[in-house]
């Protein structure tokens, strides 16, 4: 019997050696590699343009003479040049590009998988994107850089022959986070909390060398950093814990609200569209353009962008503007309905750290630690993913004193949202997103069955 035993084992080791020496399973490999290279390579270009476009953004528009007001016109103009541009040429582009890409893992043939996620989409998600913050909206880069992470990953998988298209959409959305954000690990586990609620252990190690290789990539071109520096803002005595539940359930409870709204909005504009998709786009895109453009003017220009800057200097201990949270809410939420691509991570931390800025300085505590700890309660209403929200923000901050107030602030925030707002709203949004696939598929089909026969 254990002679036995010993012959199948070496008959099983000599079948996998001879597996992993055959050409076809080398190319494989070589092409997944060279896909998890190129999201790491072009999630580090991607934040260069975005960068370069905010700035540019505000070295024009955030002054301090008439030019303040310009954005005005120019952003509702811009808003509604992007929204046709995605509606016409990049079909599927709007938004964040997370729920695409769970839309993409919920189908099962190819050419439907491509109307979410392509070679195409990842030009338009980039330049789109980009073109938001040129004109001043209050988006990100992170969530289009899941769609393009995928969209390049299943595109390697097409080239090299690979199956298992769920599990590479997979991979490449995690690589994407890890690479936008240097956050490794926020990667994996957005990958199994947010885009895979049906996670299957078999996709572990691509998951896991699609987010290193990336990672790497992403290192060798801008190397180590932490997105928000280092914080050493950490709970200690009582009125730091108080601050912890304070901003745990007022976070949440807020993020839901952003989450709800959201919906509502969408689901009635979607309906707005049906008989005159590309008027009525126009006019929302206008509309929310103008409403973005009168908070930043209100607001000398805070609430424009990512809100990058002003989340960090929130981190680092200084009072944002009592109602600076308000203003970024509603600016984020215009930009989210509008029709346009971008991204909700960035501007909901930014809404998160002023809220918590603004709590702390209520309450009389860190006003870096309630930074952090809003952050981490509103960020995790918004999304309904707790895990990703207290590992991305523990992350992007280097406060690793601060794991168990992070991780209560991101469980009271998840209940809260939980309680007021059931959907999850990146999941919610991909089941309109594959409605809209098979209303073009219904159209389709009515139109070839329309069509004469050749004669």
């Amino acid at each position: 019997m254990a002679q036995a035993s010993r012959r199948r084992s070496r008959a099983g080791l000599l079948r996998r050696s001879t597996a992993l020496a055959r050409p076809r399973q080398w190319r494989q490999r070589l092409v997944f590699w060279f896909g998890a290279l190129a999201i790491g390579v072009t999630s580090v270009a991607f934040a260069w343009l975005a960068d370069g476009a905010q700035h540019l953004f505000s070295a024009a528009f955030v002054r301090d003479d008439w030019r303040r007001f310009l954005p005005l016109a120019v952003t509702p103009a811009g808003f509604a040049l992007l929204a046709w541009l995605a509606l016409r040429y990049f079909p599927g582009s709007q938004g964040s590009g997370i729920p695409q890409a769970i839309a993409a893992r919920h189908v099962r043939q190819d050419e439907e998988r491509s109307w979410f996620l392509s070679l195409r989409m990842v030009v338009g998600k980039i330049a789109l994107t980009t073109g938001g913050l040129l004109f001043g909206a209050s988006i990100g880069r992170e969530g289009p850089t899941v769609q393009v992470g995928a969209s390049i990953m299943l595109a390697a998988a097409r080239k090299g022959g690979m199956a298992q298209a769920r599990g590479l959409i997979l991979a490449g959305s995690a690589a994407g986070i890890a690479a936008a954000f240097n956050t490794p690990l926020a990667g994996i586990v957005f990958a199994i909390e947010e885009m895979g609620r049906s996670y299957q252990s078999r996709t572990n190690g691509v998951v896991l060398s699609a987010v290193i290789i990336a990672g790497l990539a992403s290192l060798a071109i801008v190397g180590n950093y932490t997105y928000f520096g280092v914080s050493d803002a950490a709970a200690h005595d009582p009125l730091d814990w108080l601050l912890v539940v304070i901003c745990g359930i007022v976070g949440g409870a807020l993020g839901a609200t952003f989450s709800l709204a959201t919906l509502k909005i969408t689901r009635r504009v979607r309906r707005m569209r049906t008989h005159d998709p590309v008027g009525r786009t126009v006019i929302v895109a206008l509309a929310a353009g103008m409403v973005v453009a009168i908070i930043g003017v209100a607001t000398d220009g805070q609430t424009f962008g990512t809100g990058y800057e002003q989340a960090r200097a929130a981190i680092e201990g200084e009072a944002p503007p009592a109602l600076y949270f308000v203003g970024k809410f509603v600016a984020s939420l215009a930009s989210t309905v509008a029709g346009i691509p971008g991204g909700l991570f960035a501007p909901s931390l930014s809404v998160g750290a002023g809220l918590g800025g603004t709590l702390g300085s209520l309450v009389g505590g860190d006003i870096g630690l309630a930074a952090i700890l809003g952050m981490a309660g509103y960020f995790a209403g918004v999304v309904q993913a707790p895990m990703t929200a207290f590992v991305i923000i523990l992350e992007m901050t280097g406060n690793h004193g601060n794991v168990i107030p992070l991780m209560l602030a991101s469980m009271l925030g998840y209940g809260v949202s939980r309680l007021i707002s059931p959907e999850p709203l990146y999941h919610a949004l991909s089941r309109l997103f594959l409605a809209d696939l098979i209303r073009r598929q219904r159209a389709d089909d009515a139109g070839t069955a329309s069509r004469p026969d050749p004669v």
